[in-house]
């Protein structure tokens, strides 16, 4: 039996209840629903702190360096970020600023985003998607975008959003190959 995908999914938000959690969640559930994985959900509401008072990865606690390890070492990355003022949060940045400069070398990151409306859609590409260039990822082409109007209760209820999350892992799951497939999609 072969090992399966390290996925590692960062959520983005620094407030709970969360949207971003609740999409972040959604993809991850989604990848575990067609591939092998072993996954871990990183949330930025929990480690926001003691991130943002650290100048260097040394100052970090050994449970926040054991956080940015798995980022590094992951086979697939998921980066969702809720949209403040027009970017992704300074503390989402910095966190990846902590990361060694080739850490996610290759690495295949889908790249997800939460906001207010629909307005705020291309972050993924005018905001995220170059972060992850500068690290040489592999961004996939697909990302996933949320509004507050897809949601219900912190809960997804727009199907369209649904069908998006499905078509974005479908995308992805080629890179991984058959020896992760736990079934086809038909």
């Amino acid at each position: 039996m072969t090992a399966p995908l390290n996925v590692v999914a960062v959520s983005g938000g620094a407030y709970r209840p969360s949207r971003t959690q609740v999409l972040t969640q959604a993809i991850l559930d989604e990848f575990a629903r067609h591939l092998n994985i072993a996954p871990r959900l990183i949330e930025l509401a929990d480690i926001a702190r003691p991130v943002g008072g650290a100048l260097s990865r040394q100052e970090l606690p050994e449970a926040i360096e054991a956080q940015l390890q798995a980022i590094e070492n992951a086979d697939l990355l998921i980066v969702a970020s809720p949209v403040y003022r027009g970017s992704y949060p300074g503390q989402l940045k910095h966190l990846f600023d902590l990361l060694g400069q080739d850490a996610l070398v290759d690495t295949p990151v889908l790249l997800a985003a939460t906001g207010g409306s629909q307005r705020h859609a291309l972050v993924i590409d005018h905001q995220l998607r170059p972060l992850f260039s500068f690290f040489q990822s592999l961004t996939l082409p697909l990302g996933v975008y949320a509004s507050e109007a897809d949601f219900s209760d912190y809960r997804i209820s727009c199907e369209l959003l649904q069908a998006r999350i499905r078509l974005a892992v479908e995308r992805a799951l080629p890179l991984f190959g058959d020896r992760h497939a736990l079934r086809r999609i038909a």
